[in-house]
């Protein structure tokens, strides 16, 4: 009987590295090759929790926030996005254009995982990271995020019930509230089995060697 190893994913949809750390394991769930059972579970972190509606235009918020000139940023995203391709993200070839609050995501994506299951979860997610990055549209206009919810194959009526009334609100905050807790203050993290933090867009190889142990363990 195979293995079922579990991954909590602590992400936000507004970081550029989540998105290419989860390509990188997407490809390293190809290497293992069917050894073992990969079953990811998103959790929240939010890089912008006081971001403002309307947000902030992204190299202005990048060059505060780094304190870098803005040269140097446009070259780092760059290269961001190149690694992204790598990976399987195609990102705007213009980058996105503002960074946003990401809560009402967040909502969605718990929405998914605690009533449609893990795998609806997951295309949630891969397709609210297409919004943000490949599309490069609004994160505070929630026709984009349903927009998103209907290319998942989920149903767009529940979802926007969900955005409006504030639904599972409460469970974000407890799970941001829980990562924190540990310790985590950068994404993407990974924990697996409840056990094993690996941070960082690691590479493909990294992640495989990571779930080839745990497949092996006894």
């Amino acid at each position: 009987m195979k293995k079922t190893i579990k991954i909590d994913y602590v992400s936000d949809i507004a970081c550029p590295w989540c998105a290419v750390g989860l390509g990188s394991l997407e490809q390293a769930i190809k290497i293992l090759d069917g050894a073992a059972d990969v079953e990811i579970h998103f959790q929240p972190f939010e890089l912008n929790p006081d971001m403002p509606p309307g947000g902030q235009e992204v190299i202005e918020h990048l060059t505060q926030k780094y304190g870098m000139p803005e040269e140097q940023i446009r070259i780092n995203q760059a290269n961001i996005r190149e690694r992204a391709a790598a990976m399987g993200f195609a990102f705007h070839p213009e980058g996105r254009k503002h960074v946003y609050n990401t809560f009402d995501a967040h909502r969605l994506i718990h929405w998914a995982g605690a009533e449609c299951g893990a795998q609806a979860q997951y295309r949630l997610k891969r397709e609210l990271l297409g919004t943000y990055f490949t599309l490069a549209v609004s994160l505070d206009d929630q026709n984009n995020m349903i927009d998103a919810v209907k290319r998942a194959d989920l149903d767009p009526v529940r979802a926007q019930a969900v955005l409006s009334a504030g639904t599972f609100t409460e469970e974000v905050r407890a799970l941001q509230a829980k990562y924190a807790s540990m310790g985590i203050t950068s994404v993407p993290s990974l924990i697996f089995n409840d056990k094993y933090l690996l941070q960082g867009a690691q590479p493909p190889e990294a992640f495989a060697q990571a779930l080839k142990q745990l497949a092996a363990e006894e």
